[in-house]
């Protein structure tokens, strides 16, 4: 069938709207009207040639969730009408990793850079012309239809309002667990969040969630310090050396407990500067990313062997999106969790270089394309 979806030409370049051909669902794969999608750092990474796409034109979006609208031959435990989020990181549920609970490190990951079917790399499930176009982490949410495997799609209730419950798909999911998962922020502690976008406020969050003491959300921009106030930080500052002082005055010169780094566009020096602002023994996260071919580096050696220090990467908060996805959406319906209030402004899918214009801008907590 046909539909429209924003895709990138070139790189560096701008997502435009064009017609697409979209397949018809093979078994274990669906075909989904999407109803909403986040614009997350990720998306932009690839326009900017941050990160590089691996077939052009590539289809952007992988934050999404919409209504089954077909299902392929003989798959199992979906049904045309259901109502979905996709993980961005799909878990076949067999793997090592999956087996220990560990599904964001699913096996399937390794097959996400080719923009194709992971078991068959020369199968597209996009077009335009009749040319193959990539598809981003196998989901390309930036399309009013898209097919996808039932590998990255998790079932939900249908009274969750799509347009909040697909932010569960990458950036709630990514922020909180940074801090519950990945710093295992504990009740008391100190915890200095760096760059509060659409990862960092959520993470802020997961920290006062966690019952951190204080949380220090870090950024240059106003609205995003404010924003934080509200989502549960108790002091936010400019900049990370303010933030490192700020820590220490409550420690008694030691520092931050934890320190998470989300950053859109990550470099050496916000590592090296979050990994001088913590304690002895105390962990920093690393969740943004910057330019994928750069090996510059800022680690203060001395201080992370001879003061115990953690260095922490983290791929989708260390989550498992099958069962940590609902179990978000039920903190929503608890009151636990914001989720409506992380949306700045809605766009429709024409709108979608708008919204990338407003995210560099520093105008946005999240933008959402409501189709």
């Amino acid at each position: 069938m046909r539909t429209r979806g924003a895709v990138l030409r070139e790189a560096p370049g701008r997502y435009e709207v064009v017609e697409l051909d979209v397949d018809d669902p093979r078994p274990g794969e669906l075909r989904v009207r999407m109803v909403a999608t986040g614009l997350c750092h990720s998306d932009d990474h690839y326009a900017t040639g941050d990160q590089v796409a691996p077939i052009l034109p590539f289809a952007g979006g992988h934050e999404g969730a919409g209504v089954v609208d077909a299902v392929g031959p003989g798959t199992a435990g979906f049904a045309e009408g259901d109502h979905v989020v996709f993980s961005f990181l799909p878990s076949c549920g067999k793997c090592r990793f999956c087996a220990h609970g560990m599904q964001n490190l699913c096996d399937l990951g390794a097959s996400l850079g080719t923009g194709a079917r992971w078991d068959d790399p020369a199968s597209f499930r996009l077009a335009l012309d009749g040319a193959p176009v990539g598809q981003m982490c196998g989901l390309s949410t930036f399309c009013e239809y898209t097919t996808v495997s039932t590998a990255s799609a998790v079932k939900i209730d249908k009274d969750v309002p799509l347009e909040i419950a697909c932010l569960t798909g990458c950036g709630v999911g990514t922020g909180w667990g940074a801090a519950v998962n990945s710093a295992a922020v504990r009740p008391g502690q100190v915890v200095i969040v760096m760059g509060i976008g659409g990862i960092g406020i959520n993470a802020v969050q997961g920290a006062a969630h966690a019952g951190a003491a204080a949380v220090i959300a870090v950024d240059p921009v106003e609205l995003k310090r404010e924003s934080a106030l509200r989502f549960g930080a108790t002091h936010a500052v400019e900049d990370i050396r303010e933030a490192a002082g700020l820590a220490r005055s409550m420690t008694g010169g030691q520092g931050a407990d934890a320190a998470i780094v989300t950053v859109g566009v990550t470099l050496g020096s916000h590592v090296g500067a979050a990994l001088r602002a913590i304690r002895k023994g105390g962990t920093t996260v690393v969740v943004g990313l910057g330019d994928v071919r750069s090996h510059e580096g800022d680690i203060p050696l001395m201080e992370l062997v001879l003061y115990q220090k953690r260095l922490q990467g983290s791929l989708f908060g260390a989550s498992a999106p099958s069962a940590d996805i609902p179990a978000q959406l039920e903190l929503w319906r608890r009151g636990a969790l914001k989720l409506d209030e992380l949306i700045t402004t809605r766009y429709t899918l024409d709108q979608v270089a708008r919204g990338f214009d407003d995210m560099h801008a520093g105008r946005n907590l999240r933008g959402v394309i409501v189709f």
